[in-house]
């Protein structure tokens, strides 16, 4: 706490004693000890625990206007936010609400409408292929303003279970300037299996100027079943690369895979990249400022599951993308 005080003349730090002093500490809730209130103005927030996570998390909240949620898709096979097995996405459900966000779940297919208390719209992997509507209804969101994180994976199919190709869905993000290709990126290196890891989840190390990535140098990141794909401005849109796999990455496009194990294909490796970000140009104004759409697009939705979201950089990652 000293600390906060010292950084800036704008926080001040007082101690206050509930038994001392009880109608000071009704008047701003404390019921026990070990309580921390930061207010300014009529505004409270209350951090969780005497941490520096939670108490620049309460300071987060109590700045905010509003509340901002972000809504994951489903009905269409995606990850699930409440399983606790490997592939959900619960884990990252409470680092978004540990973050100040509230979190739902939209059922595009069953109503292909997003709802204006969508803040962000999270893609989150669908296994099956959208209907038209859904996929208009996601490219009128961002292009009437709206920010959305597209999670799509390779179309492979193996014995157990296959990714559809989702290609209304592809069209409709390779018109904004993202073209996700037809592949899986293996890692050749073997330095995955050091944390347990096979060629099938790919090691990215390279990250560009975008604000997202730009404070992610010497972090690795690590994509489980991720494809490649192409970033270029759209002619409404401004598209940029943000996040590229090591030098030692080649691609496999034979993704049929229900008669056997995958082979590693031949080549030379390179660096490929996986995710891109971008912005569409509305032509509308809001506030006096011109309006964008937001998307960003990565070719895997494993990233941020349970078993990998813990792995060297993702979380920061997940919520810069956030």
């Amino acid at each position: 706490l000293d600390r906060y005080s010292n950084l800036s003349p704008k926080l001040k730090v007082a101690y206050l004693d509930p038994f001392k002093k009880p109608q000071l500490a009704k008047q701003y809730g404390i019921t026990q000890t070990g309580t921390i209130v930061i207010t300014a103005g009529d505004k409270r927030e209350e951090a969780r625990s005497l941490s520096e996570e939670e108490i620049t998390s309460a300071l987060i909240r109590l700045q905010k206007s509003g509340v901002k949620t972000v809504c994951f898709t489903t009905g269409a096979g995606e990850h699930s936010l409440d399983d606790s097995t490997g592939s959900a996405y619960s884990s990252f459900k409470q680092l978004v609400e540990k973050n100040n966000y509230k979190t739902d779940s939209i059922n595009l297919i069953e109503k292909p409408q997003i709802a204006p208390a969508c803040s962000i719209v999270v893609v989150a992997g669908p296994r099956v292929d959208y209907p038209q509507p859904v996929v208009d209804a996601l490219k009128k969101y961002v292009e009437d303003g709206g920010r959305a994180l597209f999670l799509a994976d390779p179309p492979l199919k193996t014995a157990k279970e296959s990714v559809a190709d989702n290609q209304p869905l592809m069209d409709v993000l390779k018109s904004w300037g993202v073209t996700l290709d037809k592949d899986l990126v293996l890692d050749t290196s073997g330095l995955g299996g050091l944390y347990g890891m096979g060629p099938e989840v790919a090691l990215a190390t390279k990250y560009e100027t975008h604000p997202i990535v730009r404070e992610m140098k010497r972090t690795a990141t690590a994509f489980p079943l991720v494809r490649s794909m192409e970033a270029a401005p759209g002619s409404n849109t401004s598209v940029e690369k943000i996040v590229s796999t090591s030098s030692n990455s080649i691609a496999a496009t034979t993704l049929n895979l229900t008669s056997g194990s995958l082979q590693m294909p031949k080549g030379d490796p390179k660096s490929y990249t996986i995710a891109a970000a971008g912005t569409y140009r509305t032509g509308q104004q809001k506030d006096g400022n011109n309006l964008e759409g937001r998307f960003v697009v990565v070719g895997s939705s494993d990233f941020v599951s349970n078993y990998a979201l813990g792995f060297g950089g993702n979380r920061d990652l997940a919520l810069n993308m956030l």
